[in-house]
Formats: structure tokens, C-alpha cells, sequence
């Protein structure tokens, strides 16, 4: 059960608060580079905001600032092959160069090689916990997390004392493909906990992308069901970065406003809109959507265009602030100065 979107757990702690833990949590924030983000504050990351069920707060130790950073989830199996981590590797280095920040869950396997490898690379990670942040889980990832606070962030919705229990890990994976513009499984099995991930993402109007793999490893059984699903086989990080590069663009610029740079290096946001809107495509979108929220899959048959062409183009209108998503996955127009066509 939901109240006001929060969960009755939620709504419990916010109507009837622990004094003690209270306190507990204050000390906890009185040491440098610890932050709490609530919901309402101008910080909390956009993307993850326009989810069905945003956390109603995030407890970081790290730099919040780096949740606005354009990120793809790099996510799969604890017990990887060989060859899963070294493409773990290499892709999550690649991309760290290419701007993207890393966004996984600390875990074994390919989170903490797609961790590592950003580190070494000199770039942002971000790690989504299952525990509160006065824990680190698994105690392998001790010194990974080190690493993370002084290179990225450590986040959580958790309260601080919370153990690692089995419930808690679905509920982290949203977060982990709400932050991102996309998901990228490396490897997983059949019954891996990264499916979750991946649909949630795709549930999220995030794109999927997923390696392919050697039939006789079943660690690749889960990206070939993935990929049967809808997901994009890649093959390279160029596969990737022609997809995101303009969504990661667009949510550079959102940073870049949001901390008040001049305008004068700015395109009046009317003007983005309107160049946006001249493309056939978009303003085949624009033209199907109203002011009366409307689904994914009506949008999808109007208009003639695939669901990932449609995914990716409405969260691009969202960036840009054409449409809104409202709950239940819907689209309503919400720039209403915009000409029809």
C-alpha cells in the first residue's frame, strides 16, 4: 500500500519519528561530505524524481553533485565469467572517458568491476547501497567504497543501522536505472536479480542494452532473453554512445542551468523547444499527445514509431520540459506557449 506515493512504512516514519534515531542520523550528517536530499529539494536528481515511486529521501556521503552527471547503469551477475568482468572493464572505462558517469550497487562481480574500473579511469561512480550508509555490503567492497565517498557517491534511502536484507535489493535496483539514462547488462542468468533491474528500467522509459554471449555460458542466458524482450545488442560502446550522447547533452545543459550559469551561453529554453519540435519525428509525437495524459503504447501505434524510438524521445521532451510523466507511465503535454502544429 501507497500514501501520497510513499510506501506505509515511509508514512509511518514521516507522521510518527524516531526522536532517538533522529538524533543517531544527525550526528551521522554533523561529518563533512554527508548530506541528506529530500524529495523537494531543488538537488534531488531530476531523472530520478519522474520515477513512479522516487525515494521520499537519499542519504549520501560522497558528492551530491554528481547525481545530476549523465549515468549509465552498469549492472550483471555476482558470479561473472572471467570474460564478463573484463567487459565489464573495458566498457565502464570506455565510457567513463566518454563522459558518462557509472552507476551500479556495490556487489560482486561486474557493480564492483564496473566501479573500479571508472576509479581507475579517473571519472565519477556512483554506488546505490542495499544498507544503510553506515554499512558497506559485502565487506569485500570495503575499500571500493572507500574510494567511491572521495571519487562519486555512496547513496541510499535506507536509514542509517539498516541491514542487508533480501527485500531491500528490488527496491535499491529502481533507484539504480532511475539515476540513469540507460541500463547495461553485462552478464546475468536466467534468474538473476538483474532482470529486475533491466525491466524496471525499461518500465522507467530508460533504454536496455545487452551483451550477447558464447551459448554454452549461462551467464549470458539472461541477456539473450533480454534481447529477445526488446533490449539493444551492443557490441561496442559506440552502439551506446549514439544513443545517449544527446540525452547526456541535454542533461549537462539542465546542470549547468540548474547552477546558474550566465545565460548569455544559453539557448533561450523556447528556442530548444522550437528547434526540438522541427524535427518530423518529434513533432509527430508532440502532435499525438494532449493535455490529457496519454500511455506509451497509444503513442506508440499514432505515431508508427518503434518503442525504443518513443522511449527515447519522450525522455528527451522531458528533459527539454515539453511533457511531464505522469503516474501509470502516461505523457501529458506541458508547454501549452508551444504553437499547435
Amino acid at each position: 500500500m501507497t500514501r501520497h506515493g510513499f510506501s506505509d512504512a515511509a508514512a509511518e516514519a514521516i507522521t510518527k519519528p524516531d526522536e532517538e534515531k533522529i538524533e543517531s542520523d544527525l550526528r551521522w550528517l554533523s561529518e563533512p561530505n554527508r548530506h541528506l536530499l529530500c524529495w523537494d529539494d531543488d538537488a534531488y536528481p531530476m531523472l530520478l524524481r519522474r520515477i513512479d515511486t522516487p525515494p521520499a529521501a537519499l542519504f549520501i556521503e560522497g558528492d551530491p553533485g554528481c547525481l545530476w552527471q549523465p549515468q549509465i547503469a552498469v549492472i550483471g551477475s555476482r558470479n561473472p565469467t572471467s570474460g564478463g568482468l573484463d567487459h565489464a572493464h573495458d566498457f565502464s572505462a570506455t565510457l567513463a572517458r566518454q563522459g558518462m558517469t557509472i552507476t551500479s550497487g556495490l556487489a560482486s562481480g561486474i557493480d564492483t568491476a564496473a566501479h573500479t574500473a571508472a576509479l581507475d579511469a579517473g571519472a565519477l561512480t556512483i554506488a546505490v547501497n542495499g544498507t544503510g550508509l553506515d554499512r558497506v555490503y559485502p565487506r569485500s567492497s570495503q575499500a571500493t567504497a572507500e574510494r567511491i565517498r572521495s571519487q562519486g557517491a555512496m547513496i541510499s534511502e535506507l536509514p542509517l543501522g539498516s541491514p542487508p536484507l533480501r527485500q531491500h535489493f528490488p527496491s535499491r535496483n529502481r533507484i539504480i536505472s532511475g539515476l540513469s539514462l540507460a541500463v547495461l547488462v553485462i552478464e546475468a542468468g536466467l534468474n538473476s536479480g538483474t532482470l529486475i533491474t533491466a525491466r524496471k528500467a525499461a518500465e522507467q522509459g530508460r533504454d536496455v542494452f545487452a551483451l550477447p554471449g558464447s551459448l554454452q555460458n549461462p551467464m549470458a542466458k539472461g541477456c539473450h532473453r533480454l534481447i529477445r524482450e526488446g533490449a539493444r545488442l551492443v557490441e561496442t560502446t559506440a552502439d551506446i554512445m549514439q544513443e545517449l550522447g544527446p540525452l547526456a547533452a541535454e542533461l549537462q545543459m539542465e546542470l549547468r542551468q540548474r547552477l546558474e550559469i550566465s545565460d548569455d551561453d544559453q539557448v533561450p529554453a523556447m528556442e530548444q523547444n522550437e528547434s526540438l519540435l522541427e524535427d518530423p519525428d518529434y513533432a509527430r509525437v508532440w502532435k499525438v499527445l494532449g493535455y490529457e495524459p496519454r500511455p506509451v503504447d497509444t503513442t506508440i501505434e499514432q505515431t508508427g514509431l518503434s518503442a525504443r524510438e518513443i522511449s527515447s524521445m519522450l525522455l528527451m521532451m522531458e528533459l527539454k520540459g515539453l511533457v511531464v510523466k505522469q503516474r501509470g507511465g502516461r505523457y501529458i503535454r506541458c508547454n501549452p506557449a508551444r504553437a499547435e502544429t
